[in-house]
């Protein structure tokens, strides 16, 4: 599970590379000929539309339907006529796997503060740090390689060692590029912040999903996982709004806003403790 995990977060991240790196070339010659940033944006929306095209078609051609509705899929029909009456359904069947519900608002707390990296990266890059936007894109072009390398090593590391101590050290990760990214002050300092964010978030995110994959029913496999992915979205908003909330209540002070944000990896490694993962492999089975 840690390996195929790994492997697709890596992936996706090449991918993100591919798509900044045509994005950047877009950029910096728009920027060059001295064009306005109305002209040059719309187009890196093109790229995008069309990487995200070619990406998708080998799945909508080539690859098969597996499932079928076995009992778990008529259960989830007959308990809701609408999504949320469905996950609502699923989440009072997760109860029965405390492990599991306990992992859902661990990977809520850190996918929280993940949210706040990836939303807000450039703008602290620019706020606090006086990155040009070229910079910004160098920057992130810089956190998706160290993202892609450290899905696919913790990918092999957390089948050797566990899911649970794999992801502890990825959050330990995390809370050392908060303070390292808060206390910083040299560009330098700030660029070793963001290679540890790319390390902790492919790793920290690959590792989630595999923990998600052992501890659920096999036969419910994509309900769990919706209900993890509900999670997830739910840290989107709540990582992001904090922040904002901080940097509004101080008049724009983003540092102490990213400090803030290690709360939410804090508060994760707390919830991880009481996490049993061989206890909760064989209650989903």
């Amino acid at each position: 599970l840690g390996k195929v995990s790994g492997w697709g977060w890596s992936f996706g991240y090449f991918g993100g590379m591919l798509t900044l790196g045509l994005c950047l070339a877009v950029v910096l010659s728009a920027q060059a000929a001295g064009a306005p940033a109305t002209e040059f944006v719309p187009r890196t929306m093109l790229i995008t539309a069309a990487v995200f095209a070619v990406a998708a078609t080998p799945t909508f051609l080539l690859l098969k339907e597996r499932a079928g509705a076995g009992a778990g899929g008529r259960a989830a029909n007959g308990h809701g006529r609408s999504a949320l009456q469905r996950l609502r359904h699923t989440w009072q069947e997760s109860a029965r796997f405390r492990d599991f519900r306990r992992l859902l608002v661990c990977g809520c707390c850190y996918q929280a503060g993940i949210a706040v990296v990836v939303a807000l990266a450039a703008v602290y890059a620019e706020q606090a740090m006086g990155f040009t936007q070229a910079q910004t894109m160098t920057l992130v072009f810089l956190v998706n390689i160290a993202s892609a390398a450290g899905a696919f090593l913790f990918g092999y590391a957390q089948d050797r060692v566990g899911h649970k101590r794999a992801l502890a050290w990825t959050l330990w990760g995390w809370v050392a590029m908060v303070v390292v990214a808060a206390l910083g002050r040299s560009v330098e300092l700030f660029w070793l912040a963001a290679t540890l964010a790319g390390l902790c978030m492919g790793s920290s995110q690959s590792c989630g999903r595999a923990m998600v994959g052992a501890m659920s029913p096999p036969e419910r496999l994509a309900e769990f996982y919706g209900l993890w992915n509900f999670a997830v979205r739910l840290a989107a908003i709540v990582g992001p709004v904090t922040y904002g909330l901080v940097t509004w209540l101080t008049e724009g002070n983003h540092r102490l806003a990213i400090g803030i944000t290690g709360l939410f990896f804090l508060a994760a490694l707390a919830l991880l403790r009481g996490i049993d993962v061989e206890r909760g492999v064989p209650a989903a089975h």
